[in-house]
């Protein structure tokens, strides 16, 4: 006979699917690229782009480009489906709170493959130097050597929260960051110990580091933790 306590047991054994943040947030993401732009089109229909992620500091994180569709690429980093900047523990898709594309398709119009990629490389130098010129540290965690390119005028930008307000503030205390900053640079570092790697990704464990410095530091001034040191 199967008492109600075990029938609760086995209710919740047959849990089946994403956690509701996780599936919170992607209904955000997939909202954001079902919005519409002035010529009604929905954002993440765009092939051509580039986009850029920021966490909840609205600090800038990550730039990139695509030439496969906009919501397809940025899924891909959002979801952990192995793209190279998650795959290499550069990118912590938890980090990301806000989403900033550019489409791109209206300047590459008519024109020929490696025409495309120029404009595509220049919209993301474009970017990339917009980003640093706003981050506190003067550095985001791109792994890939931005070669300087001539800056062009970008098209208009969409920016979006990708976090629902029921988890936002949650996800976005420091002790919760803290540690999952303090796991990525672990497992980045063992990736450039075992694996002979870039100088880029060198570089971005150092800006990994700088950022947890960053938030710890911001963390104990606002505990009083600094001040109390500094007296001793």
């Amino acid at each position: 006979m199967t008492t109600p306590k075990k029938k609760e047991l086995f209710a919740q054994s047959k849990v089946v699917g994403l956690p509701e943040d996780i599936a919170a947030i992607r209904g955000e993401i997939r909202k954001f690229f079902s919005t519409k732009d002035a010529l009604g089109n929905r954002i993440g229909s765009y092939q051509h782009g580039v986009y850029a992620f920021y966490d909840y500091d609205g600090e800038p994180i990550y730039v990139g480009q695509t030439k496969e569709k906009l919501s397809g690429r940025i899924s891909r980093h959002l979801t952990n489906q192995r793209t190279d900047a998650v795959a290499m523990n550069v990118l912590d898709p938890f980090e990301v709170a806000f989403i900033e594309v550019w489409p791109l398709d209206e300047l590459v119009r008519g024109l020929g493959k490696s025409e495309k990629k120029a404009v595509l490389d220049s919209a993301e130098y474009t970017a990339f130097q917009k980003v640093l010129r706003e981050s506190t540290l003067g550095a985001v965690l791109n792994e890939k050597e931005m070669l300087p390119k001539s800056e062009i005028q970008l098209p208009q930008s969409y920016k979006q929260n990708i976090i629902p307000k029921a988890i936002y503030h949650q996800r976005k205390h420091p002790d919760v960051r803290l540690a999952r900053r303090a796991t990525t640079i672990a497992s980045l570092a063992r990736v450039i110990s075992e694996r002979h790697v870039s100088r880029g990704l060198r570089r971005t464990l150092l800006t990994q580091a700088r950022r947890l410095e960053l938030l710890a530091s911001q963390r104990v001034q606002e505990l009083g933790i600094v001040a109390d040191y500094k007296k001793k």
